[in-house]
């Protein structure tokens, strides 16, 4: 009989609220993969009624089919240990390898059968407490089989940079504290509506949305804001520049579309400035998925010059280029790894710092738009050569159209989630190929988890041991006979058993050992653990079913 392949999570990759790259990303993923369907169950472990439900809501709307097959099981994050226990796993994958992965790793090394894949993906890198989350991926238990996923190839240096740095400044041996794998794997799109419009499509949507006209449309999709992902500024000194130069002003128009915090005064700025210039600017704030597609629609050309790096990926460039629009961009973070320089765009030379000496140490006590801003802006887009390039684009529309023909063909055959999702399924079957000694991984410890009993077991008169002798309490009689039972709360039903309850109170009619009573309770549930036989007999002595003896 075949084995199973079941793909495990810890997150609901669906989310609600601002959309935002991330959130975008990663309900791309799991539609993508829902789709490829490459595996025979699908099982998230969540942690809140709230995120099972909103998942629940999303898979019946979406894949009905798959979500009425019983191959889809969304349980509670609590049911892990156990289910980790007795399901062997393919894999699991986390939506951000930043939180979960080595601790689950360390989860998987205690109870599973088999050593399957963790693996996480990259998406912002830069918040100054990111140090702590990869110190703790280096840690003897973490095997071959565990891998970083990063999105772009200067993601994947980031994060080589992290362990690199951690280990010179905790001076660990890469032997004694390996680390996981790093393969670099992109985001994708989901082609369907991204497609590049027909010419009365392109017309249509410019005219319903007011951009109509002779004008070329430039358009910027992004956080409209200083500190996060691009400073417009130098975009609109670029077209200064083009104005200085001879470039007619009623021939272009500026389209600035994103997300705008209520009491933010940058986007006003921003209109000023262009006012003062003559340059046709059109804000508009946090677009609908269908005003998002009419604005790719209606546009000539698509710029995005980040600078900030929080910026890992670009999946805005992805969508520019599959609806076949030249793209503009910094030569910055994983937009290297988007644009080919000269076919479907251009990318515009940066320059910035290679030392941050009096910033790194304020980092962790300042905000993150705080230091994000001051990286940002010692990172410098070079205006000249951006308008340059906007120029040579505004002034040719063969050219335009020829880069977004070939940017088109690139993404739709290089960046769509079904090419993606077949590369994680090839990666994780690779993964489970790597060798691995199970029986030396499951008692090692991860040095970064409390040791809670350890840690708090002087809070206590005493702790409980194996010579320990306890009795039946006054409750414990009655629950025996019958006239009581157990008040057991809510969260505790996974670890105690009513009737292992009931027959301790039996065992313990005359002093017993612990060890005694544990030996007893082993024989009647063998798959106890020794932690859950000691639950049960502190329990129980702290609701007088127990008593400790004299």
């Amino acid at each position: 009989m075949e084995t199973q392949r079941i793909w495990g999570t810890l997150d609901p990759f669906y989310e609600t609220g601002p959309i935002l790259g991330r959130k975008v990303a990663n309900i791309g993923f799991l539609s993508g993969l829902l789709n490829a369907n490459p595996f025979d169950e699908y099982h998230f472990f969540l942690s809140g009624g709230g995120i099972r439900k909103g998942l629940q809501d999303f898979l019946e709307r979406n894949f009905p089919a798959l979500e009425n097959s019983g191959r889809v099981k969304i349980m509670d994050r609590r049911d892990l240990p156990a289910a980790i226990g007795s399901t062997e796993y393919f894999c699991f994958h986390q939506s951000d390898c930043i939180v979960y992965p080595p601790h689950l790793a360390r989860l998987r090394n205690m109870y599973a059968a088999n050593i399957f894949p963790v693996t996480g993906t990259t998406h912002s890198l830069s918040y100054a407490n990111y140090g702590s989350c990869f110190l703790n991926y280096l840690w003897k238990g973490t095997t071959e089989r565990d891998c970083i996923v990063a999105t772009s190839g200067p993601g994947a240096k980031v994060v080589e940079n992290y362990l690199a740095h951690l280990r010179e400044g905790y001076g660990l041996d890469e032997k004694e504290f390996p680390s996981p794998q790093i393969r670099k794997i992109p985001l994708g799109i989901n082609p369907g509506p991204f497609t590049p419009p027909e010419t009365a499509e392109k017309k249509l949507a410019a005219e319903e949305l007011g951009l109509g006209g002779d004008r070329v449309n430039i358009l910027v999709f992004g956080r409209i804001a200083h500190y996060s992902k691009m400073d417009l500024i130098p975009l609109l000194r670029a077209m200064q520049k083009l104005f200085a130069a001879g470039t007619d002003r009623d021939k272009v128009r500026l389209v600035l579309a994103g997300w705008i915090d209520d009491d933010d005064d940058f986007p006003g700025t921003l209109t000023q400035l262009a006012k003062n210039m003559g340059l046709e600017l059109v804000i508009i704030a946090r677009p609908s998925d269908k005003i998002k597609l009419s604005l790719y629609r209606a546009a000539d050309i698509f710029v995005s010059i980040s600078d900030n790096p929080q910026e890992t990926f670009g999946l805005t460039i992805l969508e520019a280029g599959a609806m076949g629009l030249p793209v503009v961009a910094s030569e910055y973070d994983g937009y290297r790894d988007l644009i080919v320089d000269g076919k479907t765009g251009f990318l515009i030379e940066t320059i910035g710092t290679p030392a941050t000496a009096d910033l790194d140490p304020m980092a962790q006590l300042c905000f993150d738009n705080q230091y994000h801003l001051i990286m940002a802006q010692q990172t410098a887009i070079l205006t000249p050569k951006l308008a340059a390039a906007l120029q040579e684009l505004i002034s040719n529309p063969a050219l335009r159209e020829d880069m977004g023909r070939a940017g088109a063909e690139r993404v739709h055959s290089m960046f769509t989630w079904k090419q993606v999702i077949l590369q994680h399924v090839k990666l994780w079957e690779e993964l489970n190929t790597a060798p691995v000694d199970r029986e030396s991984l499951r008692k090692l410890l991860h040095p970064a988890q409390v040791r809670f009993g350890e840690t708090f077991a002087h809070y206590t008169t005493s702790t409980l041991g194996p010579d320990t002798s306890v009795v039946t309490g006054m409750t414990g009689r009655a629950i025996y006979h019958g006239r009581e039972f157990p008040l057991i709360y809510r969260g505790l039903e996974r670890i105690l058993e009513q009737e292992i309850i009931r027959k301790m109170a039996f065992f313990a009619r005359k002093p017993i050992r612990a060890k005694d009573l544990e030996g007893k309770i082993r024989t009647l549930a063998p798959n106890l653990s020794d932690d859950e036989i000691r639950f049960h007999i502190l329990w129980s002595i702290k609701h007088d079913i127990l008593e400790k003896a004299c």
